[in-house]
């Protein structure tokens, strides 16, 4: 088995933060490309068409003003994620990034397709019980959903591996 390429996901929480510190040294170790992806969730927000100035009624199927700006916001909030993780753990790297829309485990298998990838590495919140009732877990469904190997990096109190 040869791993070429890493694919990581990425959010903004501290177990995805390890999980990419154990991504990036793992590649150094094997010499294999590597990505990152942070997959944004839709939010739902409340419907109010435009209004046509014209007649004053309203246009179906226009954006919202609002649902724009929020777009635009956690379009550059993921910006600003990769690129700190970029310049944190990989700024010797060659590192592609992807932003994908929708489900998180859906998105980050996608893109793990897409980029070629051999391994798919993410950090797991050790949900159980009701919160993984009421959250779901993201890592199971990558996990069950994914063709390629899944490295699940649970967060400890040791360091990444060197």
């Amino acid at each position: 088995m040869d791993i070429k390429k890493i694919l990581v996901g990425i959010d903004e929480s501290k177990y995805a933060d390890y999980a990419a510190e154990y991504g990036f040294s793992l590649a150094r170790k094997l010499g294999a490309a590597i990505a990152i992806v942070n997959i944004i969730e839709p939010i739902p927000a409340a419907v109010s068409p435009m209004n046509d100035t014209t007649f004053g009624l309203p246009l179906e199927g226009t954006a919202d003003v609002n649902n724009v700006e929020i777009l635009n916001t956690q379009n550059q909030a993921a910006d600003n994620l990769l690129s700190c993780i970029v310049q944190k753990y990989g700024s010797d790297l060659q590192v592609t990034q992807y932003t994908d829309y929708g489900s998180s485990a859906e998105g980050i298998v996608n893109c793990g397709a897409q980029f070629g990838a051999d391994l798919l590495v993410i950090g797991t919140h050790h949900r159980s019980g009701f919160d993984r009732l009421l959250m779901g877990s993201v890592a199971e469904d990558v996990v069950r959903k994914s063709l390629v190997p899944v490295l699940v990096v649970p967060l400890t109190d040791k360091p990444a591996a060197e």
